[in-house]
């Protein structure tokens, strides 16, 4: 008895367990997928506030808007450029190292961009632009030359299939269409000189003086008379006589039944 109360008590712990990791992993699975809303949420909202910055805004602010909306943009557009091709392509590993580390150095740039923001020197501002546009230009650049790279090389693997599943289906179509070749090779061997010649060989040909016919069976030679008839005289013609004797009636006896008409209906 104790020993089924201890099997009750470890399935119980063990359930209990169980659904408290399952509760876990669920609080974390929604809390992530929130953190993602959350995360996309502030972009999109920052990514407006810029663009509207960069049109209203004059000068070094609109500048500095300009560039962290065009930093944010290209590095963005790369980073789902690479996660969708490493889903397909195992090679692209080594290209999203290589992004992860312009990723630091995109970072750092953001930041620094938005600190300048709210710079209040303006014309120490105006003197650290163009450094600032050549690190914003070289980033861009290399997660650009990235993010076309790989779409090219998903282009070029998507037209060497095309070009495969071409040719396949270009045979398949010339197997489907058996019936011409077939159709058309006799009717092609019919005009040739050589079937021509085949056919003029393969008629009968006259062979030397042709023999008389030979005489009929039927038909008695001159003065001679068939078997079984008697000669009765030279005006009168030959007396058939039966070369076989009828066969006598069967005899029949008493316990035989007799044959049944055949019905007429």
């Amino acid at each position: 008895m104790e020993a089924v109360i201890a099997v009750f008590a470890l399935l119980f712990v063990l359930l209990v367990a169980l659904g408290a990791y399952a509760t876990v992993k669920a609080v974390g699975a929604a809390k992530r997928s929130v953190d993602r809303g959350i995360s996309q949420a502030r972009r999109t909202v920052e990514d407006h506030t810029l663009r509207a910055k960069s049109l209203a805004q004059t000068g070094a602010a609109g500048e500095l808007a300009q560039l962290r909306l065009k930093l944010r943009t290209s590095m963005r557009a790369t980073q789902d450029a690479l996660n969708a091709a490493a889903a397909e392509d195992e090679s692209v590993k080594e290209s999203i190292g290589l992004f992860e580390r312009l990723s630091v150095h995109g970072h750092e740039l953001d930041g620094e961009l938005k600190r300048l923001e709210s710079e209040p020197d303006r014309t120490a501002l105006r003197e650290r632009l163009p450094e600032l546009r050549e690190r914003t230009e070289r980033i861009t650049q290399s997660a650009d030359a990235l993010r076309w790279a790989i779409r090219d090389r998903a282009h070029r693997f998507a037209g060497d299939d095309l070009d495969t599943l071409s040719a396949q289906i270009d045979v398949e179509a010339g197997a489907l269409r058996h019936w011409t070749t077939t159709d058309a090779a006799p009717a092609s061997a019919q005009g040739t000189p050589e079937a021509q010649g085949a056919g003029q060989a393969a008629a009968p040909q006259p062979t030397g003086r042709p023999w008389p016919d030979a005489p009929a069976a039927d038909a008695p030679a001159a003065g001679q008379t068939r078997p079984g008839t008697v000669q009765s005289g030279p005006e009168q013609g030959p007396v058939t006589r039966p070369a076989i004797t009828a066969p006598a009636p069967r005899p029949t006896y008493p316990w035989q039944k007799k044959p049944r008409p055949e019905s007429t209906t």
